[in-house]
């Protein structure tokens, strides 16, 4: 099993087989519109139109999951990102990445990677690990989805790399994309 194992549902309500990205390295997030981590729509399109002749892909899903931070349709989610930010990577229907109702890619993509800990000279670590410690003392040890902008990179034949939280320096994620291209 990998990720071309999936269909998902776009923006405009059509159904996508994931197979179309064989031979692609994609780097799959979930997004939010009001949320601290939001300006990191710039810079992810930046990526985007840096090494998507060389391969690459953005597969961007919006969650409301984590405090309301991205209400509205997906239609108005798409045309904040375009208008505030020109995003031209795909981005897909409103998703739950946790909880019953979990999109089954994102059961999977937490099946082989769990929660990589919250980089600690981010300025908004202490303010995550305070929220969730609070609503779950061993949050630590499960592979839940911690927060927005949690990135999946995967490979060319569709397994997945590695996983990067929020907090993660997009330098970082820059640089194992390149590894991965």
């Amino acid at each position: 099993m990998n990720v071309y194992d999936f269909k998902v549902t776009d923006n405009k309500g059509n159904q996508v087989d994931l197979a179309e990205y064989k031979g692609k390295v994609l780097l799959i997030i979930n997004t939010a519109t009001e949320c601290g981590f939001t300006p990191q729509y710039a810079d992810l399109e930046k990526l985007y139109k840096t090494y998507k002749d060389k391969g690459l892909e953005i597969l961007d899903f919006p969650c409301d999951q984590f405090g309301h931070q991205a209400p509205g349709s997906s239609n108005d989610i798409a045309t904040f990102c375009t208008g505030r930010f020109g995003v031209t990577f795909r981005q897909f229907a409103k998703i739950d990445v946790n909880g019953v109702n979990t999109l089954p890619l994102y059961a999977y993509l937490k099946s082989q990677k769990g929660f990589a800990g919250f980089r600690k000279e981010h300025p908004i670590t202490p303010v995550l690990v305070k929220i969730l410690s609070k609503a779950d003392p061993d949050y630590e040890k499960k592979p839940d989805i911690k927060w927005n902008f949690t990135k999946f990179l995967i490979d060319k034949n569709g397994n997945v790399l590695q996983r990067f939280e929020p907090t993660e320096d997009l330098k970082v994620v820059e640089e194992a994309m390149k590894k991965a291209l």
